[in-house]
């Protein structure tokens, strides 16, 4: 416990699924953090039961795709916790169809929340972030939430792959640029399985579809033996990757994609 105490995180996508549990268990660690999402009814029902449980946490709306929305987040990091040590870009959309399928509409939906958001998101923080970095002893970090699917391709959703693998090499070139410039902020990129969430069933059913059938229980099964481990992951696996590289016990990690896949990227 207290591996976070007194780090200021912000979470977006936190609502619900990986998001709202890696919010709840930063709050467990001892960060005091801001809950960001679209979804407000759930969004601030998850901060209120942090505060209920003892933590410190906010709710802001926040759509990852506009600029004042980040603008309001950073102002509220800054007026109610004192600045921000942590950012968790955690926010992202799957279509589960095949490159032929995407229209033009939902390629750019895609990368506007899965790419741009990210973009947008690390420039309108990084002064806070690196404020706040300054005077630390190890410095600040930045979380991006990418996928299997940034390692290696899926083939049931391929733009869903292109923007996740960009995650993937924008987290590394920052690692480097910002470490050369001396900004004391650590960048690194976690890689989920397929996990048991509401996103994650939507890969089961694009599966599904690739397999002709109608039959979720079929492309699950198929899931969970495409991992060695031999189940599907949880929100806290993923949750728990989060909390590590937050923490100052990854201060020498930077530029890292971490797999919390249960061995699916091993074969």
């Amino acid at each position: 416990m207290n591996r976070l105490n007194e780090k200021i995180v912000l979470v977006t996508g936190a609502a619900r699924g990986i998001g709202a549990a890696t919010a709840s268990a930063l709050a467990e660690e001892g960060a005091k953090v801001l809950v960001c999402d679209i979804l407000d009814a759930a969004g601030a029902a998850l901060a209120q039961s942090i505060r209920d449980q003892g933590g410190e946490s906010l709710y802001c709306h926040l759509d990852v795709t506009r600029e004042n929305d980040w603008t309001t987040a950073a102002q509220q990091a800054a007026q109610h916790f004192g600045g921000l040590d942590v950012l968790v870009n955690n926010a992202g959309i799957y279509l589960g169809k095949s490159f032929e399928e995407v229209s033009l509409a939902e390629w750019q939906r895609l990368c506007d929340i899965n790419l741009t958001g990210v973009v947008i998101g690390i420039k309108s923080l990084l002064p806070l972030l690196r404020e706040r970095a300054s005077s630390s002893e190890h410095g600040g970090a930045i979380v991006n939430m990418s996928s299997v699917a940034g390692l290696v391709g899926a083939a049931t959703d391929p733009l869903y792959s292109l923007t996740k693998g960009g995650i993937t090499l924008l987290t590394k070139a920052l690692a480097v640029d910002f470490g050369q410039r001396g900004y004391r902020l650590r960048v690194n990129s976690v890689h989920p399985g397929a996990v048991d969430t509401e996103m994650g069933r939507q890969t089961f059913a694009a599966r599904a579809k690739a397999l002709a059938t109608d039959d979720l229980e079929i492309a699950r099964r198929q899931s969970i033996d495409a991992h060695p481990i031999g189940r599907l992951g949880t929100v806290k696996d993923i949750a728990q990757a989060v909390v590590y590289l937050a923490s100052d016990e990854a201060s020498f990690v930077t530029g890292a994609s971490l797999a919390v896949d249960g061995g699916f990227t091993a074969r």
